[in-house]
């Protein structure tokens, strides 16, 4: 087999819903993190992602899904790079949120609390096995948004949560 149809057939999946979130009761004994992001690129077909996570950084590539399934690569990367690039070549404003870890029925949930032009805007992430793998949903969870463009990091940037 060439190695270019290996690395075709070992691309990351990314299969994720996600939901708002109706109540506060996630928080119960988590301490979040500080996520700092912004965009290099914000085009439907790839998305170009700079995150720096606590103390960690990450350079992030994804493509145009199909379903609730999407390619996805992450790479860590040196956080000075990070800082260099959140500053010099990611689209303004960076979006910053707070995230909680929590875990739920044998999944882990993400809950980011967004701050800046998105405050008020509370939303949670799970990330699947498969399109069909069953969850069961915390109380604290409303309407799913997986399929909702606005709700996209990407296009938080240029639309965010306060003018809608």
């Amino acid at each position: 087999m060439s190695s270019r149809l290996n690395f075709l057939i070992s691309m990351p999946k990314e299969i994720e819903r996600k939901f708002l979130v109706t109540s506060n009761a996630y928080k119960a004994g988590i301490t979040p993190v500080l996520i700092q992001q912004g965009f290099i690129s914000t085009e439907k077909d790839r998305v170009v992602r700079v995150r720096v996570k606590g103390d960690k950084a990450f350079l992030t590539i994804k493509n145009a899904g199909i379903g609730i399934s999407r390619n996805e690569y992450e790479y860590p990367i040196p956080q000075e790079d990070a800082k260099e690039l959140l500053e010099g070549f990611c689209l303004q404003p960076l979006l910053e949120k707070y995230r909680y870890i929590v875990e739920y029925e044998g999944h882990t949930w993400e809950v980011d609390e967004f701050l800046g032009e998105n405050e008020g805007l509370v939303v949670a992430e799970i990330e699947l096995r498969s399109e069909d793998d069953p969850f069961r949903k915390p109380d604290w969870l409303g309407n799913e948004v997986t399929r909702d463009e606005r709700y996209y990091n990407a296009n938080l940037v240029d639309h965010p949560y306060n003018i809608w």
